[in-house]
C-alpha cells in the first residue's frame, strides 16, 4: 500500500440494531490489528466512517483474502461443537484445514480438546472456564475476557454475550465457525458469495446470498415471523459477514472483576457502560421490564476520529458516575451523562436494553438516544434528594409494593430522563410533579411509611426553592399553584399538613427533614379525591376552625392564610371565572408544597418577584367581583389599614356551602362592626360561584392588593377610595410597576 489515506463511509454499520454497532467495532479492530495500525474510526450521520490506507476496494480485498479470524470457542457450552452430540461440521473443517489464516484457530481448538480430554466425562463448567483462561494462547484471551469473568462468587456472564457465548438454544461460537466457513474455505480462499455478502454488510448493497438462520438477540427486526415477508410469515435470514464481524466487535467489550477497596467483599462484575435496567424513558416501558431484563447498555458514539487503542481504553475504563457515586441504573446513567461524568470524546449514547420479548427470548431493544452535553442545574436539583430517591426505588419495586408507587416511580424516572436531556421549564415542572406524586404514594401507604422493623420511607426532604424558580412557565396556573403551595401560618402549619400525615410540632415544622405523624387519623387531613374547589374549601374551613379554637396551640384572631408568594388579582379572578386548568394547578400545588420556605422577608420578596417576573400591566384588566372583595377582606392574615377584621369562620362556611348571598351579608356586617364603611350590604351570587369564591380565599394576596380590594367595596372618601385613585393614577402614568402590587408580602 502507498502512503495515501482514505475515508470510507461504512453505511451498513449504524448505531442500531446492536449487530450493526458491533460490526463497526469489529471492522475497526481487525483493520487496526491486521492491516493498518494507524486506522481510525468515528460516527457521522448515523453511520460509521473508517480512515486508513485501505480504500473501499482495499477493505473488500482485506476481508476476503487476508482477514485472520479470532479463535472464538466455548468448550464449556453444549452445542459448541466439542461434544459428540453437537454439530461438528465446522469445528472439524477448521481443525483439518491447512490454511495459514486459520492456524491460530486450529491451535486453540486443539488445546480446548486437550482440556476436555484431561477432565474426562462430564467435567464441571467452572473448571473448564478456569482451565481455558490458564492454558489457551494469548490470541484466545480477548474472547474469554468478553465472554465471562471468574469472581469469588463463581463465573459471571456479561449481558452482551448471553451466558458465556450462548443465548438460549443459540450457541454463538459454533454458529460463528459455521458462518465463517460460508465465507472462507478450509484452504483459506474466498468463496464466491463472500464479496456480495461483504458489500451488503459494509455498504448496504443489495444481495441475494443470505443464509437461513438467526442472528439472535443482536438484530430483533430480522428474526422473521408475522409481517416479515411477502406472505403472512417470513423466515429469519442472516448475512454471514454480519454475524462474524458482530462477534469480532464484541471483543472490545472486555468485562472485568472490580473490587471495592473500602470493603472486604469479593469481586463484582464490571462491564463497560452497563447498568441495571430502569423501566422508564421509552414507549413500551413497564415494571416487568426490570424484573425480566438482563441489563441495559449505553453504547458510546463519538464524532472525532479515534484509533482502536483509544476505543479499547474507552471501553475498558467505561465508568460513569454521578456527583456522589457510580451509576447504578439507566436513570443514574442519564444524570451522569448531563453532568459530563463520562470519559471524554463521547458525543452521544445509544441506549440498549436486553429484555424478554417473544416468549422467553432476550432481545437487544433500542431504548433511545442521549446526547452528552452540559445541562447546568440538573444535578444541583437532584443530588440533595439522592438518598430518598434510591430508597423510594427500592420500596416501589418491592414484592408487595402498592401499584400506585410503581406507577409513580416510572413517571418520576421518565421525567428525570427527560429533564436530563432538556432541562427546560416543562421538564422541570414534570419532574417536580412526579416527585409530588411519589411523595403522595408513600403518604397514603401505611406499609411504605412504616415498613418492617422501622425501615419505612420518611417524607421527601424539603426541596430547594430553585425548583420553583426553574419551573416558571409564565402561566396563571403556575402562579396560583405557587401562591397556594406557599401557604403557612404559625402553629396551624403549612398547607402540606392537610394532604399528608406530617407531624405538626414546632420542631418538625422547622426541619428540612420532616417526619410522619404517629397516626394517620389526624382530623386535619381533609384533602380527598374530588375537585380542587371542594378540597380548597375543606382546607379553608379546617384552618379557620383550628385558628379560631386554638387547636394545636394555634389560637389566632387572623386568618391562617399567609404565604410567601402572593397571587395577583387577575389570576384569582381567572380562577373564580373557571378560566384556568384546575388539574394542572392541583398537580403543581402538591409539588410546591414540598419546597423549603424562604428564611427572611428579603428572600420572600425576591421569590415572589421571580414568580411574577413575566407578568405585565395587562394582568390588571380583570378584577374579582365585589363578592370576593367583601369575603377576602374578612380573611386577611394581616391588618387592614392598621385595623383588625375579627376572624369569623361562619362567613366562609356559608360561602363554601353555596349561600353566597348570606355570606356577603355577614361579611359586610363584619366589616362595619370593625369600623369599616362598607358601601355594599350584600351581593347576589350563584351557589356555584359562591363555592369558587370561597375556594379562592385560600390564595394569599399582598397587603396593597388587599387595600385595592377595600377600595372596591368601601365607601368613597375613605382612605381606601383615595388609595385606589392613587394607584389608578400611577398605573395610567406608568409610574408604578403593576408587579409591585403583587409582591408586597408579609
Amino acid at each position: 500500500m502507498n502512503g495515501n489515506r482514505f475515508q470510507v463511509n461504512l453505511v451498513g454499520c449504524s448505531p442500531t440494531p446492536l449487530a450493526h454497532y458491533l460490526k463497526a467495532l469489529g471492522v475497526l479492530r481487525l483493520v487496526s490489528e491486521q492491516a493498518d495500525h494507524t486506522a481510525t474510526g468515528w460516527w457521522k450521520n448515523d453511520s460509521f466512517w473508517l480512515e486508513s490506507n485501505l480504500d473501499e476496494a482495499g477493505i473488500i480485498e482485506f476481508f476476503r483474502n487476508s482477514y485472520s479470524p479470532t479463535p472464538i470457542v466455548a468448550p464449556w457450552n453444549g452445542g459448541s461443537g466439542f461434544y459428540a452430540k453437537d454439530n461438528r461440521v465446522a469445528i472439524d473443517a477448521i481443525s483439518g484445514s491447512s490454511s495459514k489464516r486459520l492456524s491460530v484457530y486450529r491451535a486453540v481448538i486443539k488445546e480446548c480438546q486437550k482440556i476436555l480430554s484431561d477432565f474426562g466425562d462430564d467435567p464441571e463448567k467452572e473448571r473448564i472456564l478456569q482451565a481455558c483462561r490458564n492454558r489457551l494462547p494469548d490470541e484466545g484471551i480477548d474472547w474469554l475476557d468478553a465472554a465471562y469473568v471468574l469472581t469469588a462468587d463463581g463465573p459471571k456472564y456479561p449481558p452482551l454475550l448471553g451466558t458465556g457465548g450462548n443465548d438460549g438454544r443459540l450457541e454463538f461460537t459454533n454458529n460463528f465457525m459455521q458462518h465463517l466457513l460460508t465465507l472462507v474455505d478450509s484452504d483459506g480462499g474466498s468463496l464466491p458469495t463472500s464479496e456480495g455478502l461483504l458489500r451488503e454488510c459494509l455498504f448496504s448493497d443489495l444481495s441475494n446470498c443470505r443464509h437461513r438462520g438467526t442472528i439472535g438477540q443482536f438484530d430483533p427486526g430480522n428474526l422473521g415471523g408475522s409481517n416479515n415477508g411477502a406472505g403472512f410469515d417470513g423466515y429469519s435470514t442472516v448475512n454471514s459477514w454480519d454475524f462474524v464481524l458482530m462477534l469480532e466487535g464484541s471483543l472490545l467489550f472486555a468485562a472485568a472483576s472490580a473490587k471495592k477497596l473500602e470493603s472486604g467483599e469479593g469481586g463484582t462484575l464490571s462491564y463497560p457502560f452497563c447498568v441495571r435496567t430502569a423501566g422508564a424513558g421509552y414507549g413500551s416501558s413497564s415494571a416487568s421490564d426490570e424484573e425480566s431484563s438482563r441489563a441495559e447498555m449505553w453504547l458510546p458514539l463519538w464524532t472525532i476520529p479515534a484509533n482502536c487503542k483509544t476505543i479499547s481504553v474507552l471501553f475498558s475504563e467505561g465508568r460513569v458516575e454521578t456527583r456522589t457515586r457510580k451509576a447504578r441504573n439507566g436513570v443514574d446513567f442519564a444524570r451522569a451523562v448531563v453532568s459530563l461524568g463520562t470519559d471524554r470524546g463521547i458525543d452521544e449514547f445509544q441506549r440498549i436494553g436486553f429484555q424478554q420479548r417473544n416468549g422467553l427470548a432476550y432481545l437487544a431493544i433500542p431504548l433511545g438516544r442521549f446526547r452528552v452535553k452540559s445541562t447546568p442545574g440538573v444535578e444541583e436539583l437532584l443530588a440533595p434528594i439522592d438518598t430518598w430517591l434510591e430508597r423510594f426505588r427500592r420500596a416501589a419495586t418491592g414484592k408487595n409494593a402498592p401499584a400506585r408507587a410503581g406507577r409513580a416511580l416510572r413517571q418520576l424516572e421518565s421525567s428525570i430522563l427527560d429533564l436530563c436531556q432538556k432541562a427546560d421549564t416543562n421538564s422541570v415542572q414534570s419532574t417536580l410533579i412526579a416527585l409530588g406524586e411519589a411523595e403522595a404514594s408513600v403518604a397514603i401507604s401505611k406499609e411504605l411509611r412504616n415498613g418492617n422493623m422501622g425501615s419505612g420511607l420518611s417524607p421527601l426532604p424539603l426541596l430547594d426553592i430553585a425548583w420553583l424558580l426553574k419551573s416558571n412557565d409564565g402561566s396563571p396556573e403556575y402562579r396560583l399553584a405557587a401562591a397556594l403551595g406557599s401557604v403557612t401560618h404559625g402553629e396551624v402549619g403549612p398547607i402540606r399538613c392537610h394532604l399528608e400525615p406530617i407531624r405538626r410540632d414546632a420542631q418538625n415544622l422547622r426541619s428540612k427533614y420532616p417526619r410522619w405523624a404517629d397516626e394517620a387519623s389526624d382530623p386535619g387531613l381533609v384533602w380527598e379525591s374530588g375537585s380542587l374547589v371542594k378540597n380548597l374549601n375543606n382546607v379553608l374551613l379546617r384552618r379557620l376552625m383550628e385558628a379560631s379554637r386554638g387547636e394545636n396551640g394555634a389560637a389566632s384572631r387572623m386568618a391562617p392564610l399567609r404565604g410567601y408568594v402572593s397571587a395577583s388579582l387577575s389570576d384569582v379572578s381567572a380562577f373564580i371565572d373557571d378560566l384556568v386548568d384546575e388539574q394542572r394547578i392541583e398537580a403543581l400545588f402538591k409539588a410546591f408544597c414540598l419546597l423549603e420556605p424562604p428564611k427572611n422577608k428579603e428572600q420572600r420578596m425576591e421569590i415572589s418577584r421571580s414568580v411574577h417576573s413575566n407578568v405585565g400591566k395587562s394582568q390588571f384588566n380583570n378584577f374579582p367581583s365585589s363578592a370576593y372583595a367583601l369575603l377576602k377582606l374578612c380573611f386577611l392574615p394581616h391588618l387592614l389599614y392598621d385595623e383588625q377584621v375579627v376572624l369569623t369562620p361562619q362567613i366562609a362556611r356559608r360561602a363554601a356551602g353555596g349561600d353566597g348571598l348570606e355570606a356577603t351579608r355577614l361579611a359586610a356586617r363584619r366589616l362595619r362592626s370593625d369600623g369599616f364603611k362598607s358601601a355594599i350590604n350584600q351581593v347576589a351570587v350563584s351557589s356555584l360561584d359562591s363555592k369558587r369564591i370561597a375556594a379562592a380565599l385560600m390564595f394569599p394576596i399582598g397587603r396593597k392588593n388587599a387595600e385595592y380590594l377595600a377600595s372596591i367595596v368601601l365607601r368613597p372618601g375613605s382612605n381606601a377610595h383615595a388609595h385606589r385613585q392613587q394607584i389608578d393614577a400611577d398605573l395610567n402614568a406608568n409610574e408604578v410597576n403593576p408587579i409591585e402590587l403583587v409582591i408586597d408580602v408579609e
